[in-house]
Parts: structure tokens; C-alpha cells; sequence
């Protein structure tokens, strides 16, 4: 999900997006239609959160390779993780970047209006790439199994114990900085 905020009336608006690739292993790229709201409030406030659950293992493990590698211990994903990254969001529609990320299946999101410019093809200039440069990332990695969480919470709810069913990381701007410098090392 990308969170943005509405520049009228100050609310959070959320939408799923998909990641449609990735930067230094941390920062996410995203297609977009311009004509859309979106692109507006943007514009007014670049500021963004996204947020992923289980089913985006891939960022998720990106994350957890970037918290490894500066805690020296390993992030072992086993169900019920989420991931939130907090950062700064930039519309691109430069025609080599939507060239770059371009997909067919965009035309099913933009539609063909008709005129011969606006088909969804690589041409239409609603296109563009919503790039986001990660500032702080916080992550969950979940406790052994859905059983185990379970009886976690049972005992919690017995006991006036907080429930223990995941591990809370956090990695902030400077392991984020510091990251990128490394990638751009290798590059």
C-alpha cells in the first residue's frame, strides 16, 4: 500500500500499487497514471509510507538483508511479516524511465481513451514512475507458527502479558544512507 496525503483536506488517502522494481535494494519504483490524484498529491506533499505484508517477501527481504547486514544477525521470515517504509516520492515522466519499467499490462490500468494518444502504449504521456527513496524502514518478523502465535496470545490474554509473536526491527536513515553507499561501492 502507498499512503500519501490529500492536499484539500489533509487526510491520508491509501492505494495498492505494485513495485515494478527496485533501487540500491531499498528504493521502489512504481508505474503511475499523472491524470490521477495521485500525482497531485504528490506534488504538494512528497512525503509517503509504504507498507507490505507476507505476500511481498521480496522487499521484505530486501529489508531483512539490509538489517542483517549491520546487526550481524540473520532475518528469518517465517509468516505474518510486514514491512513500512517511510520516504520521499518523486513523479518521473521522463520517456527513457517509463521505458524502462514500461509493461503491457499497464493499458489494463490507463485504458485507451480513443484519440490515438492516450492507449496505454509506451507513447502515452499519462504515463510516469512514481520513484520512492526509502528514509526509514520497520519491519515484523513473526514467531515460529500460526500455533504457536496463537497459544502466545491465549497466554497473553490469561496472564496480563504482552503477547511475544514477532520481532519488531527498525532501521533508520543512516543504516539506510550507509547502504546505499555500500551498493554504490559495488556498482
Amino acid at each position: 500500500m502507498m499512503t500519501t496525503r490529500d492536499a484539500a483536506s489533509g487526510m491520508l488517502v491509501s492505494r495498492c500499487m505494485a513495485i515494478v522494481g527496485t533501487e540500491n535494494g531499498i528504493d521502489l519504483v512504481f508505474h503511475t497514471n499523472t491524470a490521477t490524484g495521485k500525482s497531485d498529491e504528490l506534488n504538494n506533499d512528497p512525503h509517503v509510507n509504504i507498507s507490505f505484508l507476507r505476500d511481498s517477501v521480496s522487499i521484505i527481504s530486501s529489508i531483512g538483508h539490509l538489517w542483517s547486514s549491520y546487526s550481524g544477525r540473520a532475518a528469518d521470515f517465517t509468516g505474518q511479516d510486514w514491512a513500512s517504509i517511510s520516504g520521499i516520492a518523486q513523479v518521473i515522466q521522463d520517456t527513457e524511465e517509463v521505458k524502462k519499467h514500461y509493461s503491457l499490462t499497464l493499458k489494463a490500468w490507463v485504458g485507451d481513451l480513443g484519440d490515438g494518444v492516450h492507449d496505454g502504449s509506451v507513447k502515452d504521456p499519462r504515463l510516469g514512475v512514481i520513484k520512492v527513496r526509502a528514509l526509514t524502514a520497520t519491519y515484523a518478523i513473526a514467531h515460529a507458527a500460526s500455533i504457536t502465535r496463537t497459544l502466545e496470545v491465549a497466554k497473553g490474554a490469561v496472564t496480563g502479558n504482552v503477547a511475544s509473536v514477532n520481532t519488531l526491527r527498525e532501521i533508520t536513515l543512516k543504516d539506510i544512507e550507509l547502504w546505499r553507499r555500500s551498493k554504490e561501492l559495488v556498482t
